[in-house]
């Protein structure tokens, strides 16, 4: 009887704790597209048409819409961008739509936490405005799609498709700024950062210290307030052996640090010169 109780018990439990699993009717979406050095990201939900008469039925005419089902249809942008003429900054925005005729318009909105529309619309929170023609299609397309298309180095558009109807929005990227600022840097030569890192890489690894002296000078000489590098360089002088050296450098970045107030490379340093015995 122990046993028939604990067994209908173990199912009762199953059943209450169990969950059905069953595909969502506006199933959600996620396209990730670079487009010259700059990266896009749209995440939807996809309603389906179903036999549905779709914009000025189900999508009113002239009215906001959320652009698609569920929570907001997002797009991210991980650089600055140009949409339709209006300076975009990186970021993530909600995608709000007026569907009309003849056009839509389109506008990326700051507060992408809603789930639809906002109840209370903040005008101060559209960052971009683009009214686009409405063009059609030759075949119907079943399902809501946002994607990024006519792609080229610098540009591409915003498309949103439904039944035969397909608006675009056009945007510009950075990648030619981008890439010169890129090219700059490598035409420049090493940076003070990239000094460092190799000498640290040095150190760690007991390598030549006299290459990783050099590269650590370097990178002191192109940033003097950097108190960390200065700890480096005087971490690379002890491992050659030079206590003069080594003890001058210390007191150098202690110097800066306690500047910066930053206490916990004011410790390091004084712990190197007592152990140098230096202080």
């Amino acid at each position: 009887m122990k046993q028939y109780f604990f067994s209908l018990f173990l199912a009762v439990g199953l059943v209450t704790t169990a969950q059905i699993e069953a595909p969502q009717p506006s199933p959600s979406a996620m396209v990730k597209q670079t487009v010259g050095l700059t990266e896009v990201t749209l995440e939807y939900s996809r309603p389906a048409m179903r036999g549905r008469a779709i914009f000025g039925e189900l999508v009113p005419f002239d009215k906001l819409w959320r652009t698609g089902a569920n929570g907001n249809s997002t797009i991210t942008f991980s650089d600055d961008v140009m949409l339709a003429g209006t300076a975009v900054k990186a970021g993530t925005y909600a995608i709000f739509t007026k569907p009309g005729k003849k056009s839509w318009e389109v506008m990326l909105y700051s507060d992408y936490s809603n789930w639809g529309t906002p109840r209370d619309w903040d005008a101060s929170k559209v960052v971009a405005t683009a009214t686009v023609p409405v063009q059609s299609l030759n075949m119907a397309q079943e399902s809501w799609t946002i994607t990024i298309g006519e792609i080229a180095m610098d540009k591409a558009h915003l498309q949103m498709m439904w039944d035969k109807t397909l608006v675009q929005v056009p945007f510009t990227v950075p990648t030619a700024d981008k890439t010169q600022a890129s090219i700059d840097k490598v035409m420049a030569g090493p940076g003070a950062n990239d000094y460092y890192q190799a000498a640290a890489f040095y150190l760690e690894a007991g390598k030549d210290m006299k290459q990783a002296h050099s590269w650590i000078s370097k990178a002191v000489e192109l940033r003097p307030e950097a108190f960390w590098m200065f700890t480096r360089k005087s971490l690379i002088e002890e491992k050659m052996g030079d206590a003069k050296a080594a003890v001058k450098t210390a007191k150098k970045a202690l110097e800066i640090a306690q500047k910066a107030g930053n206490a916990d490379y004011v410790k390091i340093n004084t712990d190197n010169l007592k152990r140098w015995g230096a202080m």
